[in-house]
């Protein structure tokens, strides 16, 4: 046929293609991608995760990729790309655990007496466990913890006194000194 008559029918020996549609790729090439990955990092599940990042990386440029004159190869450069950035990535992470000492320094529970303590304080009322903490913890006078607190001074040697009380009688202690500062 000459080109004339290509030109009259209709046909033409140069045909043009429609790009391929994403899910027509994904549908025809992830299973394949993932066993090409799955053979270089010798685990499924990190295969998956690289060929899925790759397609989803396509997906968001697909009007160009779809172009390319092989938009797989595109895929499949993007995906093997990630999986050798994670296995140096993993490499350097096993590189920096092996420098490291190995084995942790050992470090004592709470003595018998602190536990006991905070579990006294923990049954006080909130103002009088409060009053306790900043005042003999923190070493704030009474004056101090009044002004934070929004109260009184005798309110706070109040909440001091009735919260040395209940703790001397949880912890079954007879002396409930502690002045006030």
């Amino acid at each position: 046929m000459t080109a004339i008559a290509e030109s009259r029918s209709g046909t033409s020996s140069a045909v043009h293609h429609d790009p391929p549609t994403f899910d027509e790729v994904y549908a025809a090439h992830y299973a394949d991608l993932t066993v090409q990955l799955y053979a270089y990092f010798g685990d499924r599940q990190e295969a998956q995760d690289v060929v899925q990042e790759a397609f989803c990386r396509a997906l968001s440029r697909w009007r160009t990729v779809s172009r390319y004159d092989d938009p797989v190869a595109w895929v499949r450069r993007v995906a093997w790309n990630l999986a050798v950035s994670r296995w140096r990535r993993a490499r350097t992470a096993l590189g920096f655990l092996r420098r490291q000492p190995s084995s942790e320094p050992r470090a004592d529970g709470p003595e018998p007496d602190r536990v006991a303590l905070i579990a006294a304080l923990a049954e006080l009322p909130d103002k009088q466990r409060r009053a306790l903490v900043l005042h003999y913890l923190a070493d704030m006078p009474v004056a101090e913890v009044a002004r934070r607190e929004g109260v009184a001074e005798g309110t706070v040697k109040s909440w001091l006194h009735r919260g040395r009380t209940a703790m001397a009688v949880q912890l079954n202690l007879t002396d409930t000194a502690g002045g006030e500062r």
